[in-house]
């Protein structure tokens, strides 16, 4: 007799699994076990896999992979469906992996296994080990539960949780307000299911009342059980058609906070094995809800806070649009210092306000509140922008613990020569992208000056441990006038604002400034002056939005840049969002690395757009100050030029007008005892262009042409100018004088395309 024969005398099937080519090879009496007809057969992994119960597959699959590594045997219980998901017998299957190379085969044989008896947890059956199981189960619940940060998705990770060898069917999480027992959150019923449980008093003879009152978990193992029990509430469970109940309390620190229901559809003992498991469960669950509590909680009170704090634009002004944003930092509270505002002035004119208090807590934002409630009384009082910043920053100096700022200021000017960075010279105050001797122009603000952390603790170990200390802000305010577009600009410490020009060339646009608010108690803030031209878009923005990401300001501006020019006609709402998407990414974005798209910082961007006719060919002009002071600014300027002229089709010509304006500008400085006023200007002449080129100073000596000597290190600035520019004069002034130059853009070649 052959071996098939005996085999299948005792109903026993022989079954082959190749993994190479995922096909399974069932005898007759395996296929016939498996619900197919009695005859030898070769089908796909696929359909042997739709015959098997989901959760015993997942199993086996774990089971078999341990078998192919160990090297031994993998037996398994499954349970076997019909086409409409109905368990029709239970099966065992022992097979012996054979491994060639990467591939492997299972030979091994199916047999029926005789219906366990009812009310036991073998009713759905356990794939390999029951603590092994029980233990990994356990493990990735606890890891899912962890991972959830909203109630939603604790009750998400609660409904998917497969318990090993029972998983229930229905679950509802119920809380408690008051004395009503309410539904959080439920699983596994229809809509309007849970209304007779939505507002139950928890003195209602009901299981889950019940729990909340004494803190203990009921099980009913079957519906006589309950019936017998809670023979009141019986007929509102009844219709669910379950056969099994457990309602476990939820407890946090000793209070209950509500309880978990889980309901079968096949009968459950509840071993102590089972009730472990639940209980474990129940335990984190409680513990994750509270979680999610407390961070909904603290979302609210950051929203709560940023809709308080954080001004409305209001109504549409006449002549102008307005856009702005605000997104807090990752953690915590998710509340910051960084802010904007929007001031109505007397007149018609308008001020606007951007500005950072230093730190990312809750103090920040109150001193954010109080420094822009002040703001806004300053200004409101009708005071010029540079008295507004005076003002604010003897403020905040006054609020915060202006001694010893002052005394981080001065200690920074004293100990500078032994940091070891180098040290502001001159008792001047260093800031991270520049130094200030005696007490310069800030270039850009955000960061603590030498002697003050972060943290606003001092730097040192006790101010660290006592969280004291002074704070600063950086910013950034300017009054606008819708008609003229005239543009008044203070800044204290902030980064300089962008200018979006009608043809898309974008540029930064120097202003004069002075230190952060609240270093000192009494600080002057220059102020510049200049004309927002009808199409042109200003850009304001906190540091967060350049730094964030790894970038420097550096870095971070070229990529704002490239954004700002890249972005097609559209809203400054649009304009708004691709601000912030091309720093933190799409909302479901995360990645990691030196350059990753991170929340590190407050971000906070305020947009203004002159309305009317923009002109495409509208003179392109810009300007800056040089002061005496800021000798570093002569390369600034350079760079400056060269970004005016990014689309300039003759390199030799750029270059020849760099050089030429440092050339202006270095002998202002020189030989002069005031600051140079540098214009740019980009006019169409017909199909070319013109750039126009002024230095002006206070003095009125004027230049004299010289023929320097071959070893001479001045005198040739004229004399490069007459070889180089097109046109170039001196104009004396009323007081001071001007010089200036002018280089014609050559047409572009036949074929060229160039602009």
């Amino acid at each position: 007799m052959r071996t098939e024969d005996v085999l299948a005398a005792i109903a026993t099937g022989l079954w082959r699994w190749d993994n190479a080519s995922g096909t399974v090879t069932l005898d007759a009496e395996a296929a016939r076990l498996l619900g197919l007809p009695a005859e030898p057969v070769e089908l796909t992994e696929a359909a042997v896999r739709s015959r098997f119960h989901p959760v015993d597959w997942n199993e086996i699959d774990g089971v078999v992979n341990l078998a192919v590594a160990e090297g031994t045997l993998a037996e398994a219980r499954l349970r076997i469906m019909d086409g409409e998901g109905r368990v029709i017998r239970t099966v065992r299957s022992r097979s012996k992996p054979l491994i060639d190379g990467d591939d492997y085969e299972l030979v091994g044989t199916i047999q029926e296994v005789a219906e366990p008896q009812p009310g036991t947890a073998a009713r759905t059956p356990i794939t390999g080990d029951w603590r092994r199981s029980r233990e990994a189960f356990l493990l990735d619940a606890g890891r899912a539960l962890a991972e959830a940060r909203s109630t939603a998705e604790v009750l998400r990770v609660a409904a998917s949780l497969s318990m090993p060898g029972f998983s229930p069917d229905g679950l509802a999480v119920f809380g408690v307000a008051g004395e009503r027992l309410t539904i959080i959150g439920h699983h596994g019923h229809n809509a309007g299911d849970e209304g007779p449980f939505t507002s139950m008093s928890v003195d209602t003879d009901y299981p889950a009342a019940e729990v909340v009152r004494n803190g203990r978990a009921i099980y009913l193992p079957t519906p006589e059980e309950y019936l017998r029990r809670f023979p009141v509430t019986w007929p509102l469970a009844q219709r669910f058609g379950r056969q099994s109940w457990a309602y476990l309390p939820l407890i946090v620190a000793g209070r209950t906070m509500g309880a978990w229901m889980a309901a079968f559809k096949h009968p459950v003992a509840f071993t102590p094995d089972e009730r472990s498991v639940l209980t474990t469960v129940a335990r984190m669950l409680a513990q994750a809800l509270a979680r999610a509590g407390v961070a909904e909680s603290e979302r609210e009170l950051s929203l709560g806070l940023q809709r308080t704090m954080m001004p409305v634009l209001g109504p549409g002004i006449p002549g102008l649009h307005v856009a702005a944003r605000y997104v807090p930092t990752g953690g915590g509270l998710q509340v910051g210092g960084d802010w904007y505002d929007m001031i109505q002035l007397p007149g018609g004119r308008i001020a606007l306000v951007i500005g950072d208090v230093q730190g990312h807590d809750v103090r920040a934002a109150g001193l954010m509140g109080q420094l822009r409630i002040a703001l806004r009384a300053y200004a409101s009082e009708g005071h010029r922008p540079d008295a507004v910043l005076s003002r604010a920053s003897r403020f905040l100096y006054g609020i915060t613990d202006g001694d010893a700022g002052e005394a981080a200021a001065e200690g920074a000017g004293r100990g500078g020569a032994q940091h070891p960075n180098g040290g502001p010279p001159d008792g001047g105050i260093a800031l991270r992208g520049g130094i200030m001797p005696g007490g310069g122009v800030v270039q850009y603000g955000g960061v603590a000056p030498y002697g003050v952390s972060p943290n606003g603790d001092g730097g040192s170990p006790e101010g660290r441990a006592h969280d004291v200390g002074p704070r600063f802000a950086t910013c950034l305010y300017l009054e606008i006038d819708p008609v003229t577009g005239v543009v008044d600009i203070a800044r204290a410490g902030h980064p300089d604002p962008a200018v979006r020009m009608t043809d898309g060339t974008v540029l930064l646009r120097p202003t004069a400034g002075g230190l952060p608010l609240g270093i000192v108690p009494d600080t002057d803030y220059p102020t510049t002056r200049f004309t927002l031209e009808p199409g042109e878009t200003l850009m304001m923005c906190t540091d967060g939005l350049l730094e964030t990401g790894g970038h420097d300001l550096d870095s971070g501006w070229e990529r704002i840049r490239a954004l700002l020019e890249g972005h097609a006609e559209g809203s400054l709402e649009d304009l708004a969002d691709s601000l912030v998407e091309a720093v933190h990414g799409p909302g479901s974005h995360h990645t990691t690395g030196p350059l990753a798209d991170r929340r590190e910082d407050d971000i906070a961007i305020l947009l203004v757009s002159r309305q009317g006719a923009a002109v495409r060919e509208a003179p392109r002009r810009t300007m800056m100050t040089i002061a005496q002071a800021e000798p570093e600014r002569i390369a600034a300027a350079r760079r400056h030029v060269r970004q005016l002229l990014h689309d300039w089709t003759d390199e030799d010509q750029l270059d020849s007008a760099v050089l030429m304006v440092s050339e202006m500008v270095t002998n202002v400085l020189i030989h002069t005892d005031g600051d140079a006023l540098l214009v740019v200007e980009v006019t169409c002449t017909g199909e070319a262009r013109r750039l126009r080129v002024e230095v002006s100073d206070g003095s009125d000596e004027l230049p004299h042409k010289r023929h320097p000597g071959e070893m001479a290190s001045s005198g040739r600035g004229l004399l490069l100018m007459e070889m180089l520019a097109d046109a170039w004069g001196v104009d004396p002034r009323g007081e001071g004088k001007s010089i200036w130059f002018e280089l014609n853009e050559p047409p572009p070649k036949r074929g060229d395309g160039s602009a």
